[in-house]
């Protein structure tokens, strides 16, 4: 960035020049005849196939619902639950893959909270520790959104599986930096505008495709219930994909940026960002150490490591540390957890330059 360093993607990304021009492109095309009149022949179906290769997953098991939040709420009320199942979250993970899940309360679910010693650091132990017969599913994020522990899914998705338990996952702290396989998941949700670069509000619903008679719709439109010429019916029937997810019309203009984005992706290639990513935490990890600051889990393997690197300054508070930075144009986030410590986290992306993080760790002095 030409006045910013930026290095607060798991927070709200810039917009790359290519995905701006490319909402931009859709917003000019809306002011010259209906806005659905310029889309190019089978432009959503493509836009499907284009995410699903990502995933590893069908593009008839993708849906177009927006926020990350909504996603996981679709999910969490959409399952025909029944009074003394439960549901196993963590309760320190991101507000929105834990509030839809407490609200389950009030139709007689219990709503688990998995017991962890450090923060955000879930392994397939401790899931095995809190589910039994009763426990209908496990809703997780793929990394924790402030210590960067990310989840090593095919060990943990296998074994649920096996159980006949449901697999919810967060995706939007490694959608775009990470492989997020949708393959031993059943659900997954992600916005676009944390790693993979895209607009706010432009976000994607897995629904495994063996799954989605059993995840009933919550919403209801022209779109996802059957109505041909726009007629009516006497009865409910919905598309027999994940498109009965989407009750009305497409948000035009920020699909234009999240197919940009999956296009953008699919170009760098996800390995390489990965890779990327690794040797930057890398070298953060040792830089921060040497200033004496402390970090959060500096030892991760590989198969944990996300794009996250959280610290706390020797001698400087983390709030004026954080004001400090900013002052200097350089964007991080400032995030507290339960006990009410606060650390700076830093999670820059593949484009950031060595330059730039050498001028981050000198600028904390």
């Amino acid at each position: 960035m030409a006045r910013k360093i930026f290095l607060a993607h798991a927070a709200v990304c810039p917009l790359p020049r290519r995905i701006a021009e490319a909402i931009t492109a859709r917003t000019r095309s809306g002011m010259e005849d209906d806005q659905e009149a310029g889309l190019p022949p089978g432009y959503l179906t493509d836009t499907r196939r284009l995410i699903a290769g990502t995933l590893g997953a069908h593009p008839s098991e993708i849906a177009f619902v927006g926020p990350t939040s909504l996603a996981l709420s679709y999910v969490a009320a959409g399952l025909p639950w029944k009074r003394g199942q439960n549901v196993v979250v963590y309760h320190d993970d991101y507000p929105s893959n834990v509030y839809p899940w407490m609200a389950l309360a009030e139709r007689g679910v219990e709503v688990r909270l998995l017991n962890i010693r450090e923060l955000g650091r879930i392994r397939l132990v401790d899931i095995q520790g809190q589910v039994d017969e009763s426990t209908r599913l496990v809703a997780l994020a793929s990394c924790h959104f402030i210590s960067g522990w990310r989840l090593d899914l095919e060990p943990l998705g296998r074994w649920l599986r096996s159980r006949g338990i449901l697999f919810c996952l967060d995706a939007i702290q490694t959608l775009g930096a990470f492989p997020t396989p949708a393959a031993h998941v059943d659900f997954l949700a992600a916005d676009a505008h944390k790693w993979l670069l895209g607009p706010c509000g432009a976000g994607i619903l897995y629904v495994r495709q063996e799954v989605q008679e059993r995840l009933q719709p919550v919403v209801h439109g022209w779109h996802n219930v059957r109505c041909p010429d726009f007629i009516t019916r006497d009865e409910i029937k919905f598309r027999n994909d994940a498109r009965r997810y989407e009750a009305g019309s497409q948000n035009l203009v920020g699909l234009a940026g999240l197919r940009a984005a999956f296009a953008l992706l699919e170009e760098v290639g996800v390995d390489a960002i990965a890779a990327d990513l690794a040797a930057k935490r890398s070298w953060l990890v040792t830089r921060l150490r040497s200033l004496g600051c402390e970090i959060l889990f500096p030892d991760l393997a590989p198969a944990h490591a996300g794009g996250i690197v959280s610290f706390s300054h020797p001698t400087e508070e983390a709030a004026a540390l954080h004001a400090r930075l900013t002052a200097a144009g350089i964007v991080t986030s400032l995030r507290t957890q339960r006990d009410g410590r606060r650390w700076i986290r830093v999670s820059p992306h593949y484009y950031n330059t060595a330059e730039e993080l050498e001028r981050f760790v000198q600028t904390l002095g």
